[in-house]
Parts: C-alpha cells; sequence; structure tokens
C-alpha cells in the first residue's frame, strides 16, 4: 500500500460511481488486544459484501483523509485513511494505519465479492 495521494485516490473513487460494487468496512480500536489496556472499552465496526450503488465518492481533508460515498439515501463514511491500493483483482483497498502500523479502519470497494 501507499501513501494517500490524494488526487489519484479520487480517481480510483470516482471510477467505482453508478456501479453496483462491494463494500467492505471495519473499524477497530485494537479489540484484537483489548487486554492490554486494561478497562479501555473496545469498540469497532464490519460489514462485508454488502453492494452498494453510490453516486458521488470524495476524498476530504488534510491526512488522514475522509472517504464519503454519497447513497441515494445517505452517506457511508471512513475516518482515518493513510493507505491505498489497486490490487491485482481491481479492488479498491483503502486503510487508516496507526503509529505501529496497526489497521484502525478499512474500506475496501470491488466489483465481486471478498473472498479472503
Amino acid at each position: 500500500m501507499e501513501i494517500v495521494q490524494p488526487e489519484h485516490l479520487q480517481q480510483l473513487i470516482t471510477s467505482f460511481e453508478n456501479k453496483d460494487v462491494y463494500i467492505h468496512l471495519e473499524t477497530t480500536n485494537g479489540s484484537y488486544a483489548g487486554h492490554l489496556r486494561g478497562n479501555t472499552l473496545n469498540a469497532g465496526a464490519f460489514i462485508r459484501n454488502v453492494v452498494i450503488n453510490f453516486e458521488l465518492g470524495k476524498v476530504a481533508g488534510d491526512a488522514p483523509h475522509r472517504i464519503g460515498l454519497k447513497l441515494p439515501s445517505g452517506w457511508i463514511y471512513a475516518q482515518g485513511i493513510t493507505h491505498y491500493e489497486l490490487d491485482e483483482h481491481g479492488r479498491l483497498l483503502m486503510a487508516g494505519l496507526d503509529e505501529e502500523g496497526k489497521l484502525a479502519v478499512a474500506l475496501e470497494i470491488s466489483e465481486t465479492p471478498f473472498t479472503y
């Protein structure tokens, strides 16, 4: 993955507009290692292979970036995106990595279901 280049990432997101696509959205504040933080509330969210059709995708803000996907009836939103890549399967993978390189947020868009 490479560090977000907003203009390039915007072009990639735009290429998925007005198509039926699969979304993977995941957030975590370290729930897999919650035992290391004592009484810290561990929170996260996870959706996978939900089909959407967004009319507008936007990269916003300074690093780390916000990604918004506008649907006819609302928005999908990911905050904290630092890295991205278009993989060999044509999937747009975006991630927010913390200072230790650990995943904090992932937003992925694909024209085919995620199988990994």
